[in-house]
């Protein structure tokens, strides 16, 4: 399909799933939660990369509110300074209607830091923060995408908030099908097999 960006299937929402032989890392075996996608570029953060440093040592008033483990996940190698976070909004909310949250897409919302979680917490079914992000400047993403780095796939509101405990790059290669469902079987590393 010439013409046709490598990256037009990329919207907030959807999932960038490292192919097994992505070895960055960085980004290996890791599932993004895109935020924002445009020509400039991308902005998105890691789902499954858990750290060992809890909400409360670093925003006490969130500390309580996030979804288990009640930890930081590095969101990315990107600004590891900055902290962002991600809401799952409860049946029946919308973020036009949920002060303090910026939509995504569907229940998922960007939450204002800033905002008192008391006021938020009744309104979501889970949050949870990242530090740092992934990010990609213009075509950098479509590079990496017609190189096979990554699988684009559509992300569930649970995939946000899914347990470290699980291992969510398999499990959302799994539920897309053959062929895609095999890649979750892949050893990665080839000379290991």
């Amino acid at each position: 399909m010439a013409g046709v960006p490598a990256d037009a299937e990329v919207e907030p929402g959807t999932l960038l799933v490292a192919a097994p032989t992505m070895f960055d890392p960085n980004f290996r075996r890791t599932v993004v939660f895109v935020i924002d996608h445009r020509d400039e570029g991308t902005l998105g953060v890691v789902l499954n990369r858990p750290s060992d440093v809890p909400v409360y040592d670093v925003l006490p008033n969130w500390g309580g509110h996030v979804a288990e483990p009640q930890s930081v996940f590095v969101g990315g190698p990107v600004e590891k300074k900055t902290a962002l976070c991600l809401a799952a909004l409860r049946t029946g909310e919308t973020a036009s209607s949920v002060p303090g949250v910026i939509a995504v897409r569907g229940p998922v919302a960007l939450v204002d830091l800033d905002t008192d979680p008391e006021i938020l917490v009744p309104k979501v079914r889970g949050v949870r923060v990242f530090a740092g992000y992934a990010g990609w400047d213009s075509g950098q993403l479509a590079n990496e995408i017609e190189r096979d780095d990554w699988v684009i796939v559509p992300a569930l509101p649970s995939d946000v908030l899914a347990s470290p405990h699980h291992d969510l790059w398999g499990q959302v290669l799994r539920r897309q099908g053959i062929p895609l469902a095999l890649l979750a079987t892949h050893p990665g590393d080839l000379q290991r097999n």
